[in-house]
């Protein structure tokens, strides 16, 4: 059977199905659980069928991801098993993560020799940052103040899970700031921020997967080396590059065990929290899900089509690290697929590898759009009435403390927790929401992942060095998908 032919199968399988479930989830007809595992068996049959036909990465990862959804429904006990799979999955892509960084930059920089263009990269793409998530948190504002999606919450009876101990700020730092007046206690954790971004050995740091330390490292070894003579510079500058290269490949054979892992993450997602928590906190994850969605169609794709950015085949390049990212809720999943992407899309190798890992840390656009919409949600369950200033305040602050969570999953839970205890907010809400936390985690990060993705093209066209050719190749859609 022809691609066409199985691609119509598909449609009319996937459509049958969606609307059965309508009428099911909805008692609008009385339907066996017993059938409904059989329709979405069947429909598991036909994804897999267009997949072996088909025969590209992209579709095997997004059938992977829906059969896990089918797994945690209908067998929660063994999708919850299938967790060490997800594991190994991300554990692999991050031993890519600090080779490929340092590589890619030290090659970009230094193979170049052109240091005013890093500076004039640095300072265009930390602008470019600051607007677009000064933006989310603003959308994320307003969308929880016109929904009041915390408001009337009855937080006794929601499901509570216990949160995390782990604090934001180190502990040496805490016992620091008992011995520091209040007033100055901002100044101290925002120079401690500096502090931190700095690596006391670049081993350690790509050990404990410390992008943004990897990056300053990377970025102060390639002006170094620009420096040198060209006799003794050209070994390195052909190391590095060499090393990229099969750092690229290396990637691209990891990614062939995407589908399972990204399918096991999604079994175990769906397998251990179930469907009904859903209901009691359907407003919150809808407001998030519509904040981010505002984000993407008023922020981003403004950005893009101002640009003239290829959107259809930006997409095909976003597919695959976006599908990564809401599956295993990890940017750094999707990091090396992303960066192997958008140099395929037109972007220069030295401006992706600076600009994602930067970004990284710095462009963190889903997770300052959640952190300042959940934290009012936190405010409205319990009761207190806060003024724009107060929002604002702990929007902005909340954006300052999540720098560098993007590599670790529903890390931004802890710097919620920190800030909520700051200003006085109860935690007892956001253990509330701890239940569904995984469920914007993904959406969250996959936004992370495009607004990166954006800010490579961005920061490209700003320079003039965005390869339009590369963007128009005819074979650029099937190359991405493969």
């Amino acid at each position: 059977m022809s691609k066409k032919n199985v691609g119509y199968v598909m449609l009319f399988t996937v459509t049958i199905a969606i609307i059965i479930t309508l009428l099911y989830e909805f008692n609008i007809v009385a339907v066996s659980p017993s059938f409904m595992m059989a329709v979405r068996w069947i429909t598991a049959v036909v994804l897999v069928a267009n997949a072996v036909v088909r025969k590209n990465l992209t579709t095997w990862i997004l059938t992977c991801l829906v059969l896990g959804v089918f797994v945690g429904l209908d067998f929660p006990d063994l999708a919850i098993s299938m967790r060490p799979l997800s594991q190994a999955f991300i554990k692999l892509v991050k031993t890519i993560v600090g080779p490929i960084l340092f590589a890619t930059l030290v090659f970009g920089i230094a193979g170049h020799s052109d240091l005013k263009s890093v500076g004039r990269m640095a300072w265009k793409s930390m602008l470019y940052f600051f607007c677009a998530t000064s933006c989310a948190i603003f959308i994320g504002l307003a969308v929880i103040n016109i929904t009041k999606a915390g408001v009337g919450v009855d937080v006794a009876h929601m499901p509570h899970e216990e949160l995390p101990q782990t604090s934001a700020v180190a502990e040496s730092d805490l016992k620091a700031l008992e011995h520091i007046d209040p007033s100055v206690h901002g100044v101290y954790k925002f120079n401690a921020f500096i502090r931190d971004s700095f690596p006391e050995n670049i081993v350690k740091s790509v050990y404990e997967n410390k992008v943004l330390q990897i990056v300053i490292f990377g970025v102060i070894f390639g002006i170094g080396l620009a420096m040198v003579d060209e006799k003794k510079r050209k070994p390195l500058i052909d190391f590095t590059e060499s090393l990229s290269e099969a750092m690229f490949k290396f990637t691209n054979l990891v990614m062939l065990f995407a589908p399972i892992g990204v399918g096991a993450a999604m079994a175990y997602t769906v397998g251990h929290l179930g469907v009904d928590i859903l209901k009691n906190l359907f407003m919150l994850l809808m407001s998030l899900y519509i904040a981010l969605l505002v984000f993407l169609f008023v922020v981003l794709l403004p950005v893009a089509l101002y640009l003239k950015v290829p959107i259809k085949k930006f997409i095909a390049a976003l597919k695959e690290p976006v599908s990564i990212a809401f599956a295993t809720t990890s940017s750094d999943a999707a990091l090396p697929k992303a960066m192997e992407n958008m140099e395929r899309f037109g972007v220069p190798r030295k401006i992706v590898s600076f600009v994602i890992p930067t970004g990284y840390s710095f462009n963190l656009d889903g997770t300052s759009l959640y952190l300042s919409l959940a934290s009012i949600f936190v405010a409205q369950a319990a009761g207190i009435e806060l003024t724009i200033g107060q929002q604002l305040l702990i929007a902005f602050t909340l954006m300052i403390t999540s720098k560098g969570v993007a590599a670790v999953p529903r890390a931004s839970l802890i710097v919620l927790i920190a800030t909520a205890d700051q200003f006085g907010l109860p935690t007892f809400v956001i253990a509330a929401i701890l239940g569904i936390d995984e469920l914007m985690d993904m959406a969250r990060t996959s936004v992370n992942v495009i607004g990166n993705c954006l800010a490579t093209v961005v920061i490209s066209k700003w320079e003039g060095e965005f390869d339009e050719t590369a963007a128009q190749d005819p074979d650029f859609l099937t190359k991405s998908m493969s």
